[in-house]
């Protein structure tokens, strides 16, 4: 079950973002945000599509890899929302991401630790509003 304690899959996973965030900063000069990475492979500016493509192959392979030696059952992965109701909710992540100028990954791992302060605000209200949504879709839905 995804709610289950599990501290050490978690520190390993947390440290394995954190060294691919100091990866791309050390080796690209790039921040780690998904989501500029993402938007920026679609819009297929000259000469950068090589490194986005690998970076989100990465994250592919990462979750393959570690479903293949048994780490976690894909299979057992469920997401609450589906058809319209979670096309609208992509939609909406998509433009809280360009409106707030990056995601969670841009801002919260690689802006906090840079110490930005506009990375903190954001951080912040993401965090915020995901408490709030989980409160609302688990005890009042």
């Amino acid at each position: 079950m995804a709610t289950e304690f599990t501290p050490l899959a978690s520190l390993i996973g947390g440290v394995l973002i954190g060294l691919a965030a100091v990866l791309m900063m050390i080796g690209n000069g790039r921040i780690a945000g998904v989501s500029g990475i993402v938007s920026s492979l679609l819009s297929f500016k000259n000469g950068t599509q090589g490194w986005r493509a690998a970076f989100l192959l990465g994250i592919l392979a990462g979750a393959s890899l570690a479903a293949a030696i048994g780490l976690y059952d894909p299979l057992s992965v469920q997401f609450p929302a589906k058809g319209m109701l979670a096309a609208a909710a992509g939609l909406i992540v998509g433009a809280g991401t360009s409106i707030g100028g990056g995601c969670t990954s841009g801002h919260g791992i690689c802006g906090l630790a840079r110490l930005s302060p506009r990375s903190a605000v954001a951080t912040a209200i993401f965090m915020s509003v995901a408490l709030v949504v989980v409160y609302i879709t688990r005890h009042l839905l």
